[in-house]
């Protein structure tokens, strides 16, 4: 009898240890903590090894948010400062309210209102389980949505000669990098993120397209952050954008697929989101204008807002199909194609009625040449002149109306005829042999009679990015730097630092004196970067010595900079301003 009870003691003892241990071995771990500020919100995002048992509250005097992660070991390190956000400024631990939980205080600038929600795995395995918090930096914006300020219009462009006006509008050309912050898009072979490449082509795109008159670029997304599929079409259309081009970077489970590619809008997902779009009366007045604002507000009729949508989305394709034909043949002449032709596709990106849209796919990361390309700035610049030029040659043959290369007319064009030179014909219609070569794509001067030849108006070409390419040629134009100081974030290493000032991780340890390349998070480095370029548009009644005056630059800095062979300037005319 005493032998039994003893034994029983012995199995409750050791079931106890058992429950325990399986106690611990369920229980779920707090791996990292990641924090991805960006213009409108910061969000926060808990790594766990499994799903996430949770529950939270605020806090105000000061104002807290509280999540509470039941059964849950704490690793990643804390308290952890953040500097760059609007809303957050410190994350830390707090007493545990009961045993087994982790209780994690943000501390926040101001009162919000948390969106706080779980996700799964990524099909990839990139990323595990993740507690997921989104804190608008507005408190206004939580209870009422913010309505978007109209981009105001372009300054009236006038003809020096006639001092009458001749048009307006400024293009504007939405350019979206794909992925960002939390969402690192595909992965290659030696872990390269898609995210920033698409980033840095998008921004050498804005660049290029900034250098045309009568352009402007506007980025989706500026930084390393995440955007919602559906708010970047909302930041297009709010910008009043004319075209919204996607970049990404394509992926495949093997490694050998390889080339770009552009995608657009397919009829089938178009038909949905017409149909989507005609429940949302409030919406009819954004997309239709004045049409729709009277159909919103005074029709019932279905039909014929299906009818109106249906005709703008047909037109937002048609133009699509064209923009994706261009960008195709460009990028076709700087790198291998996957798709030759513009590929149909279901894409949240590609989905507004009002905006004619395309994707890119500049290569494939998956591809192990590729990966190493993608994020070769010579190769970048390539691709993002390729994608420029055909935006620009696709706008010059398609101007928006009200705008000012719609306001400039129709080319003119002039037949060869026996006897003539390209100085005379360029003489006779007051240009230049320079542009005739240019816009006709001349590789010489000689001409054939009989030929046609397009005749430059005062509509903007591209204007290709200078380039030097030998120690001679740098040397004479050498770039003037300038020393800023970077604080180390969670998450970020010497090459990631290095790669996002586009300068060597050497150049980094050396002006640092660094010893090794540990960094620690809130550790100041010094980083000698390019010093940026200004830029000057000029207004009416504005001159050469004026602007020059104004910058503390000379008349002769002025036109060397710009190669300008004369001081007569145009209203809308961009200048560089040299820095010394």
């Amino acid at each position: 009898m005493l032998i039994g009870k003893y034994f029983q003691v012995i199995w409750y003892a050791i079931l106890a240890v058992m429950s325990v241990s399986s106690f611990y071995v369920s229980a779920n771990t707090l791996e990292g903590i990641r924090v991805w500020p960006s213009p409108d919100e910061t969000r926060i995002v808990i790594d766990l090894n499994s799903e996430a048992n949770y529950s939270y509250f605020t806090l105000s005097s000061p104002y807290r948010l509280v999540v509470d992660l039941k059964n849950t070991n704490l690793k990643a390190k804390l308290p952890l400062t953040v500097s760059d956000s609007k809303v957050l400024s410190k994350i830390r631990k707090s007493s545990s309210p009961s045993k087994g939980t982790t209780r994690l205080v943000f501390e926040l600038k101001h009162s919000v209102k948390a969106e706080v929600f779980k996700l799964a795995p990524t099909p990839g395995g990139q990323y595990g389980h993740r507690l997921v918090m989104d804190l608008p930096h507005s408190s206004s914006s939580v209870s009422k949505p913010t309505q978007s300020k109209p981009v105001k219009p372009s300054q009236p462009i006038i003809n020096s000669n006639s001092n009458h006006i001749i048009g307006n509008g400024e293009i504007i050309i939405a350019i979206d990098a794909g992925h960002g912050g939390e969402d690192p898009g595909s992965i290659g072979p030696t872990r390269k993120y898609e995210k920033h490449a698409t980033l840095a082509i998008s921004k050498k795109v804005v660049a290029q397209i900034n250098a045309q008159p009568g352009m402007r670029a506007i980025m989706t997304r500026s930084g390393d952050y995440f955007v919602n599929l559906n708010k970047r079409t909302d930041i297009a259309r709010k910008n009043k954008s004319h075209l919204l081009v996607s970049i990404h970077a394509d992926s495949f489970r093997s490694p050998q697929p390889r080339g770009g590619s552009v995608f657009v809008l397919n009829t089938r997902r178009a038909n949905t989101e017409i149909g989507r779009w005609v429940e949302k009366h409030e919406k009819q007045s954004e997309l239709l204008g004045g049409a729709g604002d009277v159909l919103a507000k005074n029709s019932n009729d279905r039909n014929v807002s299906q009818t109106l949508l249906d005709l703008q989305f047909s037109h937002s394709q048609k133009e699509g199909y064209k923009l994706a034909t261009n960008v195709l043949s460009e990028m076709g002449k700087v790198i291998k194609l996957h798709k030759k032709d513009p590929v149909n596709a279901s894409l949240a990106v590609l989905k507004s009625p009002d905006i004619p849209s395309i994707l890119i796919e500049t290569g494939f990361i998956s591809n192990p040449t590729e990966e190493k390309q993608l994020f070769q700035r010579g190769h970048q610049d390539k691709i993002a002149r390729a994608i420029s030029k055909a935006i620009v040659s696709y706008l010059n043959a398609n101007p928006p109306q009200g705008t000012l290369l719609a306001a400039q007319g129709q080319q003119k064009k002039h037949k060869v005829r026996s006897g003539e030179s390209l100085s005379v014909i360029a003489k006779k219609y007051g240009t230049t042999a320079t542009k005739l070569k240019s816009v006709n794509n001349l590789k010489s001067t000689s001409l054939a009679v009989g030929q046609v030849l397009i005749i430059p108006t005062n509509k903007p070409v591209y204007i290709a990015p200078k380039t030097t390419t030998s120690k001679a040629a740098s040397s004479n134009t050498k770039q003037a730097r300038t020393i800023i100081t970077h604080k180390v974030r969670s998450g970020e290493y010497l090459g990631k630092i290095a790669s996002r000032y586009k300068v060597s991780t050497s150049s980094i340890r050396s002006l640092n004196r660094l010893k090794s390349d540990t960094l620690f998070v809130g550790q100041k480095l010094k980083v000698s970067i390019v010093a940026p370029v200004k830029k000057h548009t000029v207004k009416r009644g504005e001159f050469l010595g004026k602007i020059a005056t104004k910058y503390g630059v000379s008349v002769s800095s002025l036109r060397k900079a710009n190669k300008l062979r004369s001081d007569e300037l145009a209203i809308g005319q961009v200048l560089i301003i040299p820095t010394s």
